[in-house]
């Protein structure tokens, strides 16, 4: 009897802190069977992940992915370069979008679908200035102490 796939969401915290999301796309990662195995049992690092093009391609750099033990020698690099898969027209507005002046390709978070696939949330950003990152700051204690009021009145 087949299991039912592990659920994972794996979020880049530090993506909203650090730039404006003005876009997000849901695209499929190409992987290895032994890159599956260790998501799926150790998870992965996408904070320092980033995405660019080349030859109108989109790949992912710098997500690690710890080795997976239980696999034989020929176990996948680490921090090796992945293609992500988006439908054309949808690469070719990501595209335009980028060049754009001071947009980037940022992995949001890394999830499995209804169907237990592995997908990738990209967004696309715009670098924040230091005077918005207080106002992020600013935002989140309001709201923090505006739950802790209203739990009080509960």
């Amino acid at each position: 009897m087949a299991s039912k796939p592990q659920h994972i969401d794996i979020h880049n915290r530090k993506a909203s802190f650090e730039y404006i999301i003005l876009d997000k796309y849901s695209c499929g990662i190409v992987l290895a069977g032994s890159e599956i195995k260790s998501i799926r049992e150790n998870g992965c690092s996408i904070n320092e992940a980033y995405c660019y093009f080349r030859s109108d391609e989109l790949f992912v750099k710098s997500m690690n992915i710890p080795i997976y033990e239980k696999a034989t020698i020929n176990n996948h690099d680490p921090m090796s370069v992945r293609k992500l898969l988006l439908k054309k027209r949808e690469l070719e507005r990501i595209q335009t979008k980028v060049k754009e002046r001071g947009v980037t390709i940022i992995p949001l978070r890394v999830f499995t679908s209804e169907r237990g696939y592995l997908k990738m949330e990209i967004g696309l950003c715009r670098g924040k200035k230091s005077f918005d990152k207080r106002d992020s700051i600013k935002e989140k204690d309001n709201k923090r102490e505006l739950d802790r009021v209203m739990k009080k009145y509960r």
